[in-house]
């Protein structure tokens, strides 16, 4: 899999084999993921290293082909009715250098909700792919790593023209409608001549449930996403006069906060798994209803009740926040919305472990081009990890070669991690260079049924060699 989607990158042999070469040093690199670091790590650090860096800086590899690779695997493990259930979230990856293209002050998303912090950073959005497992679960496997950096503000004294261009390139890189743009590319990706794909279902949070998304979304696409709890709410209009201007929206409805505490409205009980384990959620769903947001275009209200949980046993019970939901689809089964919402939380563990296990954001280049498609071949490369382990040992199995700690409970751990698929990638490339028996002048084999002993160096002999 690894040689045929480096070779769709890439039309030249060595740069296809070279390229190959860094998809497997994403993985399985100790260190800091650095270019320097891929080329020491597939044991070329003596050699000429310009065509590694050429190899991101004249764009001679293109991680999206990679990455339709990865959608259509995924497209091919679920059922061909199962509609593709898309996440999609705006990230950061964190810079020191002030003159990489791309990079700004951005929030930083880890401060303390009292205080906005800002941080040098560069700005990407990721688009995951659900995998549906049994009892409900998922697992999100990235299918896009777009690049939503901003221009560099003009000066205080610059001319007319280049303000205007400024404005222009900001409102075209709004992340909202770059994520409208890649979804209808997506969309036109997936249809084939003749045939209609499974319906594309899109879960988002607050920051892409708004007029841009809604409104300038294809018709084809499903948008599930939250709302606040004061928005604005409207009924359909019973009928329409013989005469003025057509009537789009009715009669004003509660907020979704009022539909929540009002009750006369009565709340439903809907099964979902959550964390591997079965639950009963309380959801009210009002609908069909307008908001000014999404236009003519009819939605859905559905409200989770806030869910109990308790820190310790026998400790206070708590409860976390309501959530409350926007549906394109009136229509759309209420546990399939609700289990495909709680599905986008695995794109938050994808941005976790990319940055985290793979180092997605360390690699020290200047280029434009570089900034772009480095870490997205490193976000390519995870995402064709987990296919590939799915491939291998099925969407619950694990690699049983390495034992886990004995502070792991195998019995929950319901899949395997990522650090388990790289830990096992890393056994099957370098068990043999590191197996005993090449390392046999460091060991002591002069008895036999006791542990090994540390070879003694004889100090003295060793300093006069050395100033002999």
């Amino acid at each position: 899999m690894w040689q045929a989607s480096a070779e769709k990158v890439c039309s030249r042999s060595s740069c296809s084999e070279r390229f190959h070469a860094h998809l497997l040093a994403q993985l399985v690199c100790p260190g800091r993921h650095t270019l320097t670091s891929l080329i020491t790590t597939g044991g070329r650090q003596f050699g000429d290293w310009t065509a590694d860096y050429a190899l991101y800086a004249k764009q001679r590899a293109d991680p999206n082909v990679l990455y339709s690779q990865v959608r259509h695997e995924i497209e091919a493990m679920n059922p061909p009715s199962q509609p593709l259930v898309v996440a999609l979230d705006d990230t950061i990856l964190r810079k020191t250098g002030k003159k990489i293209p791309g990079s700004a002050y951005r929030k930083d998303p880890l401060g303390p909700p009292f205080n906005i912090n800002l941080v040098w950073a560069q700005r990407m959005i990721q688009y995951s792919a659900a995998v549906p497992g049994p009892n409900g679960e998922a697992r999100m496997i990235p299918i896009a790593f777009q690049d939503a950096s901003t221009p560099r503000k003009p000066r205080k004294h610059a001319g007319e023209e280049e303000v205007a261009a400024y404005r222009e390139t900001m409102r075209q890189r709004n992340l909202n409608a770059l994520a409208i743009e890649k979804l209808d590319a997506l969309q036109k990706e997936r249809t084939v001549a003749g045939q209609q794909p499974p319906p594309l279902h899109v879960v988002v949070d607050g920051s892409y449930t708004n007029r841009k998304v809604l409104r300038k979304k294809s018709s084809e696409t499903v948008v599930i996403g939250r709302i606040r709890k004061d928005a604005h709410l409207s009924a359909k209009p019973d009928g329409q006069k013989p005469h003025g201007r057509k009537r789009i929206y009715g009669e004003d409805l509660p907020t979704p906060e009022q539909v929540r505490t009002d009750e006369n409205i009565p709340w439903k009980d809907v099964e979902a798994t959550v964390g591997g384990k079965r639950h009963k959620l309380r959801v009210k769903t009002l609908g069909p209803l307008r908001w000014r947001a999404a236009g003519e275009m009819d939605l859905r209200l559905d409200i989770i009740a806030p869910v109990a949980y308790m820190q310790r046993p026998n400790g206070k019970r708590l409860y976390r926040q309501p959530g409350y939901l926007i549906c394109t689809d009136p229509d759309l089964p209420l546990a399939l919305l609700l289990q495909e919402y709680i599905w986008r939380w695995d794109i938050e563990v994808n941005h976790r472990d990319e940055k985290t296990i793979l180092g997605v954001g360390q690699a020290q280049v200047r280029n434009a081009n570089s900034v772009e498609s480095v870490p997205a071949a490193a976000v390519a490369a995870y995402a064709m990890l987990h296919v590939a382990a799915m491939k291998a040992y099925g969407w619950n199995g694990k690699p049983n070669t390495i034992p886990p700690a004995k502070w792991r409970n195998s019995k929950k751990k319901k899949r395997a991690s990522t650090q388990d698929l790289v830990n096992e990638l890393r056994r099957e490339l370098w068990s043999d260079s590191i197996n005993p028996k090449h390392l046999t002048d460091f060991m002591n084999r002069g008895t036999t049924g006791t542990k090994s002993v540390k070879s003694e160096t004889d100090l003295c002999s060793a300093i006069l060699a050395s100033t002999a």
